[in-house]
């Protein structure tokens, strides 16, 4: 297993309370999104991101322990190839279980600081299209379709891309980046 950055604090709550209230710091309401939005959602919430990874300042860490615009950016990058292999695992079997993803791991081992923000820029695009690609094509019954993560929380199709959209919002929100 790889060390864990020891610069980093790791991020280990669970986050999952965020379907039910709005958060308190970057204020993303997850449970008023309709299905029906999702989709937009994924796209409008990663659209800043090639504003953000042209930023002068992009490798820079803001404070020690805090990951850098880059770093944020790398991260939603894998968050959105995620949640895409984890909705269609949804979609595809019934009620399947969700490996465990650490991503202070993950960013460790995809060295994330030392990539190409142009690169980052581009992957983390076409990440967020097929996300959202997949989520434009989800109807009727399939938004009840369960998946459980390996913590036990169990997720439906529509309540994986609110919490997933939380994600993209609060991170938005951590590198100080408006929504389009």
């Amino acid at each position: 297993m790889t060390a864990i950055d020891p610069t980093i604090i790791p991020d280990d709550k669970d986050w999952t309370w965020t379907l039910e209230r709005p958060c308190p710091d970057c204020g993303f309401a997850a449970g008023e999104v309709a299905g029906s939005e999702v989709a937009a959602r994924v796209r409008d919430l990663t659209a800043p991101w090639v504003e953000v990874l042209a930023r002068a300042d992009v490798r820079e860490r803001p404070a020690p322990g805090v990951w850098s615009a880059l770093e944020y950016a790398a991260h939603v990058r894998d968050v959105c190839r995620l949640f895409r292999e984890r909705l269609a695992l949804m979609l595809d079997e019934d009620e399947p279980r969700f490996a465990n993803w650490d991503q202070d791991v993950t960013a460790v081992e995809g060295a994330y600081a030392a990539q190409d923000p142009a690169v980052v820029a581009g992957e983390l695009a076409a990440a967020a299209s097929s996300w959202s690609d997949l989520y434009a094509g989800v109807s009727g019954t399939q938004w009840g379709r369960p998946g459980i993560r390996s913590n036990g929380s169990t997720f439906t199709v529509l309540t994986l891309g609110r919490y997933g959209l939380h994600d993209l919002a609060h991170h938005l929100w951590d590198v100080g980046a408006r929504t389009a």
